[in-house]
């Protein structure tokens, strides 16, 4: 993989960020979605021959860290075109590309993205969300909870499972449900994080859809699960990388400025390193996540699965750190809203626990890199 960022990735970076300047911390998330879709940025990974660009994980994962460092992320891009536009372009049949994948690209459809259960997290081998054949259709049945932007999007792209008539086995598969199906209901959780962004639970009370409403192949299990769930990890490190860019960015900006005793706080060493420290961080994490999208826009699934963990692992880190110190470095300022830095010490901490935490990748990266048995 190349070691430093081709032209178009540079010029790509560049025009984002210009974008999100212009909106900045006080961002309108309509305005900016729609005017980030009329510049292809929203579909800028999904295939040209369905309104996207071209491009892939790594064209989508800098916009979001572009957007983050300029204080405007966009969380539905991990979400909509990410992990849903991804498996449609990969395993949807043709009529749904067709029906999405020009909507994703465009921005004037969303689709939210519904795995993590009550009894279950994210551990697919335990989701209960059920489907079962009714003549030609499907009834599924369940409960998800921390579902993002159900609210905001047209449909939920829902991990079920079905019955292998093989083996008896229950086996996951992916299921698009509109949000006005009848049975499928949604609860608002009330959540200290502030964001524009709710989470949500969801009940599914025998939910029927039709047989073109599975995506992909039904006995392809996690080959389409975790064709999601790896670009989600990376577009997640993106979010933490952009959000620990923009505290860091504030942090060094009063550090400069901010004079006590005749000097700018940041000719303090105490001052300087913690923030030096920060931001190399930050670089190496990003390092990690490019590999990772390099990796996934290849088609290396194993390889990516391995460097998508740990790149969201490291982003998610250095995010809380880069928070940590920004604030520190303001002291008192850090925690008004004026400097628009205090609710960042709630929102880093959801890239080291969303979309899996640290501990199961710390688990993952025990047991699949390094060969060390599992205790559970």
């Amino acid at each position: 993989m190349p070691t430093t960022e081709t032209e178009e990735h540079r010029a790509l970076r560049s025009a984002v960020s210009a974008l999100g300047k212009r909106h900045g911390r006080t961002y309108d998330r309509e305005q900016l979605w729609s005017e980030a879709a009329k510049l292809g940025y929203l579909g800028v990974n999904l295939p040209e021959e369905h309104g996207g660009g071209g491009g892939g994980i790594s064209e989508l994962s800098i916009v979001l860290e572009e957007l983050g460092a300029a204080g405007c992320p966009l969380l539905m891009m991990v979400v909509s075109p990410a992990i849903c536009g991804t498996v449609i372009a990969r395993f949807g049949t043709e009529d749904q590309k067709q029906a999405w994948l020009p909507a994703l690209a465009d921005g004037t459809r969303t689709m939210a993205f519904g795995i993590t259960e009550p009894d279950a997290g994210s551990n697919s081998h335990r989701i209960t969300t059920t489907a079962r054949k009714d003549g030609t259709d499907w009834l599924l049945t369940g409960r998800k909870v921390f579902i993002s932007g159900v609210d905001l999007a047209d449909a939920t792209l829902i991990v079920g499972r079905t019955e292998d008539s093989r083996t008896g086995r229950l086996k996951p598969c992916l299921f698009i449900v509109p949000r006005d199906a009848p049975g499928f209901t949604r609860r608002q959780i009330d959540m200290e994080l502030q964001a524009v962004e709710k989470q949500f639970e969801l009940t599914l009370d025998d939910v029927r859809l039709p047989a073109d409403a599975l995506v992909g192949d039904e006995d392809a299990g996690l080959l389409q699960l975790f064709a999601g769930l790896n670009p989600e990890r990376i577009m997640t490190a993106a979010f933490a990388i952009g959000m620990g860019r923009y505290a860091l960015a504030r942090a060094i900006e009063y550090a400069r400025d901010r004079t006590v005793w005749d000097a700018p706080i940041g000719a303090h060493q105490a001052i300087a390193h913690p923030l030096a420290q920060a931001h190399i961080d930050l670089e190496l994490a990003r390092l990690m996540m490019q590999k990772a999208a390099y990796l996934y826009d290849a088609g290396d699934d194993v390889g990516a699965g391995e460097a998508a963990n740990m790149a969201k692992y490291a982003a998610g880190e250095a995010c809380v750190r880069a928070v940590d110190q920004s604030v520190h470095t303001l002291g008192g300022n850090g925690l008004t809203r004026e400097f628009g830095l205090a609710s960042l010490i709630t929102a880093s901490r959801v890239a080291r626990i969303a979309p899996v935490s640290r501990e199961m990748i710390l688990n993952y990266v025990s047991h699949q890199t390094l060969g060390l048995p599992k205790s559970y």
